[in-house]
């Protein structure tokens, strides 16, 4: 009895075995290459708004939400209006294309309001700006180049003449408001040209920011000077003063280009206005 009351306990242990022993505990793997991946499609998004333009991100945007209308407009009607209402701005479209009152667009789009004579009138004398421009008109007293200062678009808001600068061809003497040739020869041909029709008319100057941070920034000040400068150009050019409805000063604060010192931001934005005079 002694010697089995001495004798050591027998202790038995039992290993537990995994099957397939060092495949466990991989998920990390998978929500790291699922990181990775992201991280991937992140940086060549970015890179493809980088090296891009607006018309080429909206043809990729477009390929990847195709608008397959199953009548001229998008809203699908097969009715008089086409699934409009003669009032555009109640109508709703589907295809990205439409505008409002508050909103500009192109021609080819909707405009938010109605009057096929006012645009017309609009749109012929955009051809006449431009042909005037071009040497076919037949206007002598039309400087050479003087195109390169001018671009014509048709909005929601009236057809914009937008008269800007170029480098070593201002518009104004530098820093102030007052005219140059060049100028005066544009103002004179729009109140020329734009006799055709009797749209009010608004006046906007723009101006480049300042290359360095001054104590008293004069960007307010010229460009308001600038803005009645136009005006009075207008005036001077045979423009009836009733005809003017506003006149605008932006200073700095809407760049035509991604620059701000940008000497192409330096403008001044002649407006013929949609409503009738």
């Amino acid at each position: 009895m002694s010697a089995q009351s001495n004798a050591a306990p027998v202790i038995i242990k039992r290993k537990k075995i995994v099957a397939g022993g060092g495949h466990h505990g991989g998920a990390w793997k998978v929500a790291y290459a699922d990181f990775v991946t992201a991280m991937m499609a992140f940086f060549l998004l970015m890179w493809l708004l980088n090296a891009t333009t607006e018309k080429q991100r909206k043809g990729l945007a477009d390929y990847f939400s195709p608008v397959v209308p199953i009548s001229r407009v998008s809203s699908g009607g097969d009715g008089h209006f086409g699934g409009d209402s003669v009032m555009s701005e109640d109508t709703l479209v589907s295809d990205g294309l439409g505008a409002s009152s508050l909103r500009a667009t192109e021609s080819r789009m909707a405009r938010g309001v109605t009057g096929t004579e006012a645009d017309t009138a609009l749109e012929e004398l955009q051809r006449r700006i431009e042909s005037a421009l071009a040497g076919s008109s037949g206007d002598s007293r039309i400087p050479a180049g003087l195109k390169r200062h001018i671009l014509t678009r048709v909005t929601d808001e009236g057809l914009v003449v937008e008269l800007f600068d170029l480098a070593g061809a201002p518009l104004f003497i530098e820093s102030s408001a007052e005219p140059t040739a060049i100028l005066v020869a544009l103002a004179t041909l729009l109140v020329d040209v734009g006799a055709m029709v009797t749209n009010p008319v608004a006046a906007e100057a723009h101006m480049r920011a300042a290359p360095v941070v001054l104590r008293e920034n004069p960007v307010w000040e010229v460009s308001t000077e600038r803005a009645q400068a136009m005006r009075a150009l207008l005036k001077s050019a045979g423009l009836p003063p009733e005809r003017v409805a506003r006149v605008t000063s932006h200073a700095d604060r809407d760049p035509a280009v991604r620059d701000p010192m940008a000497v192409r931001n330096n403008r001044i934005e002649v407006i013929f206005l949609r409503r009738p005079g």
